[in-house]
């Protein structure tokens, strides 16, 4: 009740959440039923052994493999070993112990998900459910906490604010996230929970907590992360005429300090090695090519992918311009334009074009925020702003 903002629920509202309870569990259990063993996979359950035996990488590169062939289908593990969709690197990695060890890094870094995983591995599950629950169980929650958001949003509007979760949770990527094993359906739980913060005022060491446990799941929301602290600092010192702000540069030298804490820490091969491994030539073993390619072929590339970027230009591009054109509040148009403009951060440093898993977050938060301005347009239900 304290999260509504409420002194007591009436009993429609009780109804309406005791409704979406079922159908959000029932969705859940359909992303479990429908659970998907990629080649993701592997990284993480590796990332789980590497704990138990560090100084033995043919016993992690065994056990995980093996982990896998226990649960998965025929067919699934064939994907996993690079057979469905011919991959040479594939391959490689689950043949040879140290080009598997090598391709660790890359998801060591996400301290938060990989935690996650342990915690539900130490509770009895498998190395492969662990993985896979950790997005399950995001998903439902995330489902829980779009109620609270739409609550908070269109009060009273009990049918509104369940077919507007449940609508959400049925869109294609959100359903595709919820069934793969990586860490996006988790971040973007505490994304929602950065949403409910920002409409409630949380304090600055509140917001601080919840963007800092975003980092940790995805180090590379580093950038999200301080563009979120320039936003709150233009917006004080245009409302406020705040010219120093020493919580959020301190915030800022934290953030900064743990991501490269992290990257250093878990010998992470850089920005670099992951484009071209992503988009370029997958390396079967990263120690025996470097990652080499031209600024020019970088921007050619970039510039290709963004002719092919279209479902979410479209969306984004769509959402921005009706919250500008409902609401002219500058809260709410900047923290829109800080929302906006990370889509194309991220889409600049990762052009995964034809991923969507990687964007559809911030555009699910930018129509919260259209959501926000709808509200107070019509509604009359002034919302509380971040000071």
């Amino acid at each position: 009740m304290k999260f509504l903002g409420k002194k007591g629920f009436d009993f429609r509202w009780n109804i309406s959440f005791l409704i979406t309870l079922v159908l959000v569990f029932l969705l859940s259990s359909w992303s479990y039923k429908n659970r998907v063993y990629d080649w993701d996979m592997p990284g993480y359950i590796g990332c789980l052994f590497q704990r138990e035996f560090p100084t033995s990488p043919e016993k992690v590169h065994q056990y995980t493999y093996a982990s896998i062939k226990k649960e998965a289908s025929s067919y699934q593990y064939k994907d996993i070993s690079g057979l469905v969709q011919p991959s040479k690197a594939v391959q490689f990695f689950k043949q040879d112990a140290n080009a598997f060890s090598e391709q660790l890094p890359y998801y060591q870094i996400k301290i938060g998900y990989n935690f996650a995983v342990l915690f539900l591995y130490k509770l009895g599950f498998s190395p492969p459910h662990s993985v896979l629950l950790v997005s399950v169980v995001s998903y439902f929650l995330s489902g829980i906490l779009l109620f609270f958001l739409f609550s908070i949003l269109f009060p009273g509007k009990n049918i509104l604010v369940v077919l507007l979760t449940i609508g959400i949770l049925i869109l294609p990527p959100l359903r595709a996230l919820s069934t793969t094993p990586v860490p996006d359906m988790f971040s973007l739980l505490f994304l929602l929970l950065f949403m409910v913060g920002l409409f409630k005022k949380w304090k600055t060491w509140e917001m601080f907590f919840i963007v800092l446990c975003i980092i940790l799941i995805r180090p590379d929301y580093i950038i999200f992360a301080l563009t979120y602290l320039a936003t709150v600092f233009v917006f004080r010192y245009l409302t406020e005429n705040q010219k120093k702000s020493f919580n959020l540069v301190l915030q800022g030298i934290l953030f900064l300090g743990l991501y490269l804490f992290i990257i250093k820490y878990y010998h992470f091969p850089g920005w670099k090695d992951v484009f071209y491994d992503t988009f370029i030539n997958r390396r079967p073993l990263i120690s025996a090519q470097p990652a080499n390619f031209t600024f020019s072929y970088y921007l050619h590339f970039l510039f290709i992918k963004f002719i092919n970027f279209k479902k979410i230009s479209l969306a984004a591009f769509l959402i921005a311009g009706l919250i500008f054109y409902f609401s002219k509040d500058l809260w709410i148009r900047m923290f829109s334009v800080f929302i906006f403009g990370n889509i194309y951060l991220k889409f600049i440093f990762f052009p995964a074009s034809a991923e969507s898993r990687f964007f559809i977050g911030y555009v699910l938060l930018l129509f919260l925020m259209l959501c926000y301005a709808i509200s107070e347009k019509y509604n009359g239900f002034q919302l509380r702003k971040i000071a």
